[in-house]
């Protein structure tokens, strides 16, 4: 998912994106461990759009304090 992408939702979207994105990393890395993943690279891909989503998550939080 692009950043330009998850800048139009909103912050509750956002932490329920979050939530969504964490689970799925969670369950790829159990596939992992008992040899069921079949793309081994989708674990990185998620981990990135975890952090697009907590950046964008901090810099809505340092707009809201300025």
């Amino acid at each position: 998912m692009k950043a330009s992408e998850l800048r139009d939702l909103s912050v509750e979207e956002l932490e329920t994106k979050l939530k969504a994105l964490k689970e799925e990393l969670f369950n790829l890395r159990f596939q992992l461990a008992i040899n069921q993943l079949d793309n081994p690279m989708r674990i990185s891909a998620v981990k990135k759009d975890i952090a697009r989503v907590q950046t964008i998550l901090r810099q809505y939080e340092l707009q809201a304090n300025a």
